[in-house]
Parts: structure tokens; C-alpha cells; sequence
């Protein structure tokens, strides 16, 4: 299970993002996360659309995106999204 982040350097919310995506991993020990700023990323970011920060997206196992979030996502949804990903 992989998880992407797109975050910036002064970005309040990204911070509030790391920490329910860090009880997220507690919870669920098989997730990968990649953090990504978004300025040392910027190729990579546009490819994929991203318009804000934080976003998180979650991939399928076979690389699909299941979730995107942006703003700062709930645990409840990271989750469900989480659970879908293993079906």
C-alpha cells in the first residue's frame, strides 16, 4: 500500500496532514508514505495535478489512484480508503 503527499515548506495544514497520516502508518504498519514538497517536485506535482497543499493521494495495489484528499484528510476516510486498497 503506498501513499503520496504533497506538502510545502510553510504550509500549517501539511503539518496537521504528517500527523494523521503518522497514526494512519501506526495503525496500518504495511502503508508507505512518500512525502513530496512540492517545490523540489514540481515536474512530478503538475503531472499529477496537484493544486494545493496538503494533498494525499493512496494508491491501489496495482498503482491506480484510490483517494485523493486535499486540505487535511481524516483519519476515518485515510482509513476507509486503506481497506478498500486490500480488497
Amino acid at each position: 500500500m503506498r501513499l503520496e503527499l504533497f506538502t510545502s515548506a510553510f504550509c500549517d495544514p501539511c503539518h496537521r496532514a504528517r500527523e494523521v497520516i503518522a497514526e494512519a502508518q501506526r495503525l496500518v504498519p504495511a502503508l508507505h508514505v512518500d512525502e513530496r514538497d512540492v517545490a523540489a517536485h514540481q515536474a512530478h506535482a503538475a503531472e499529477l495535478g496537484i493544486r494545493s497543499t496538503p494533498t494525499t493521494i493512496i494508491y491501489d495495489g496495482d498503482g491506480g489512484e484510490l483517494l485523493r484528499a486535499e486540505g487535511v484528510p481524516t483519519l476515518p476516510r485515510l482509513l476507509t480508503a486503506l481497506a478498500q486498497a486490500l480488497d
